[in-house]
């Protein structure tokens, strides 16, 4: 090891620790700054692992620093890149090796080192691996609504024409609380980057109270509502969907407050980077509501209100399994706190940009079940068939916004910020997000028109559903991709920009929707305007990633979101 002096040039990788900004290293040897009285024993002890023969080629060194400088500086390896990051420095070194994750750590009050593989295959397999069972968190819920359709679809076209404005009412409202879902996924993960278990805590405690007040007041709403609500969707002229579509809502209607609180419970896990205890929880649930629809529906013959019944209580059970799963990790799901004015206040200035972003995707696939609606009874059926086989082809992709939303914050502004790592983690997530789409859209595609008899016999409603194929196809395709970019936008807190760009995307699909079914193309028509409305939210959110003013490019923009994190 060799001790110089430190001579400021203009490729000195020199940083200021007051605010945390990171500049150019040379290319001959990445150097770490160290207060005075750091001793010399303990800076051979790094320089010992900087040398060691598990230090390899194309990996990342990172020290990071977070105490007063001293003109010394340490040489490495030369093997190391100008485009290694220095990050943390202290006074003790302890060392930790990991060979089987390729990571090297000397950790110790406050030095930090790290080797991490830049690869971008090693980085979509941790991105498998938790996105892998995230998936079949996202498929839970509309796997429940297919099994519903299927089974329905067997014995009653009816009935499964009521099951569109009814699964509105249950699943796509639901939705409108997603910014509950999002906003604790998005503090939970802000706050354990900052490392204050405590905090974390206190937000998931005032996240459960807003989430079960939520719940209480939608369950109200179905209650004292849910007749109206139906009538005004359905028209005057399918007044007769209204009796059973009704049926389905009440009972579902029960299952509000568990849902909600679920959500939240399931998001501060998923903050947290775990998706099997999530997981665990879902598939016992939709176990059940399997079970459950099989014996009501096809053994008692209790029809649409069998499927109801069994979807609440999976439903019921996937809440209590999640405030286990998280009771697991140390936290205490069933302490409630009332948030304070400030509190509320920050929550809304979160979730009020989130609310307005779910909303207008609620509204425009409601807009097209409402066109659907009017184009009489078999139309309804076959695009209340398509859109669910829709909705669980889609949610494989958000995964892919819930990797982004877990692991962005902490190379945004988290301790161990890096723009460069943000970058690589948007660019292998749109890389998992276009072979999904292909997968997905030759998959998805396939079912509805090779396998119709799984969801009707009626030929009429089949034949309706094949007229639609193909901007379904392209609709579903682009899904994945989207996801990724939406959920990047989330995570580094650009809602203004996501939420006016999504309101603008309802607008103008709303104003397409309505121009193509006075003109009569039909069910085909509402899922044209579907694909154009998902290819717009696409190219938006790219050009808003990849333009220089970008979070993922700016530091100045980075800071500004730091100093809002902490006043969080």
């Amino acid at each position: 090891m060799e001790i110089k002096t430190l001579n400021l040039s203009s490729h000195s990788p020199f940083r200021n620790p007051n605010n945390r900004r990171f500049y150019p290293c040379s290319s001959s040897a990445i150097v770490a700054h160290f207060p005075h009285y750091l001793p010399l024993p303990q800076l051979s002890h790094i320089s010992s692992i900087l040398t060691s023969s598990s230090f390899r080629a194309n990996q990342r060194f990172r020290i990071s620093c977070i105490t007063p400088i001293d003109q010394n500086l340490i040489e490495t390896p030369n093997d190391l890149t100008e485009e290694d990051s220095i990050v943390s420095t202290s006074s003790q070194v302890e060392v930790e090796s990991d060979p089987s994750q390729g990571i090297i750590s000397s950790v110790k009050e406050g030095i930090n080192v790290e080797i991490v593989n830049d690869s971008i295959w090693m980085q979509i397999k941790e991105i498998a691996l938790f996105a892998g069972p995230a998936a079949g968190l996202w498929l839970c819920g509309p796997l429940m609504s297919l099994i519903d359709t299927a089974i329905i679809g067997q014995g009653s076209s009816l009935e499964l024409a009521a099951l569109g404005p009814a699964t509105v009412v249950c699943d796509y409202l639901s939705y409108v609380f997603m910014f509950l879902s999002i906003a604790t996924s998005n503090m939970v993960a802000t706050s354990l980057a900052t490392g204050d278990k405590n905090d974390v805590q206190h937000k998931i405690s005032i996240l459960l109270f807003v989430g079960f007040a939520c719940g209480l007041g939608m369950l109200l709403l179905t209650k004292f509502l849910g007749i109206k609500l139906l009538s005004g969707f359905t028209g005057a002229q399918n007044l007769h969907l209204v009796p059973a579509a009704n049926t389905y809502v009440q009972i579902r209607g029960l299952a509000w407050p568990a849902i909600l609180v679920g959500w939240v419970t399931q998001s501060a896990s998923l903050g947290m980077k775990d998706s099997w205890g999530p997981l665990k929880a879902l598939a016992v649930a939709s176990i059940v509501n399997a079970t459950g629809d099989i014996v009501l529906c096809m053994f008692l013959g209790y029809g649409i209100a069998g499927a109801a019944w069994a979807t609440m209580v999976s439903q019921v059970v996937a809440a209590f399994m999640m405030i286990g799963a998280l009771k697991n990790k140390g936290y205490n799901a069933f302490s409630i706190a009332i948030p304070s004015a400030k509190e509320l206040l920050q929550i809304f200035e979160l979730a009020a940009p989130v609310f307005v972003t779910m909303i207008s995707k609620v509204a425009f696939y409601s807009f097209l079940a409402y066109f659907a609606t009017s184009m009489g009874t078999r139309k309804i059926a076959a695009h209340q068939v398509m859109i669910q086989v829709y909705c669980m082809c889609t949610v494989w992709g958000e995964p892919l916004s819930q990797t982004a939303q877990s692991f962005m914050p902490e190379l945004i502004c988290g301790i161990n910020k890096s723009l460069q790592k943000a970058r690589m983690l948007l660019k292998s997530l749109l890389v998992i997000g276009a072979i999904a789409g292909a997968i997905l859209g030759v998959v998805g595609t396939s079912v509805p028109w090779l396998f119709p008899n799984l969801f009707t016999t009626d030929a009429e409603v089949i034949g309706e559903m094949h007229k639609v194929l193909l901007p379904y196809l392209i609709a579903l395709i682009v899904t994945p991709s989207t996801h990724s970019l939406e959920g990047t936008l989330l995570a580094g807190r650009d809602l203004r920009f996501l939420s006016i760009s999504m309101s603008g995307c309802f607008t103008l699909g709303g104003l397409l929707v309505l121009l193509v079914s006075n003109r009569g193309f039909g069910l085909a028509g509402c899922w044209w305007s579907l694909a154009a409305f998902q290819w717009a939210r696409f190219f938006l959110a790219l050009s808003r990633l990849t333009s220089p003013t970008s979070f993922l490019q700016s530091d100045k923009l980075i800071l500004s979101q730091v100093e809002k994190v902490k006043t969080t």
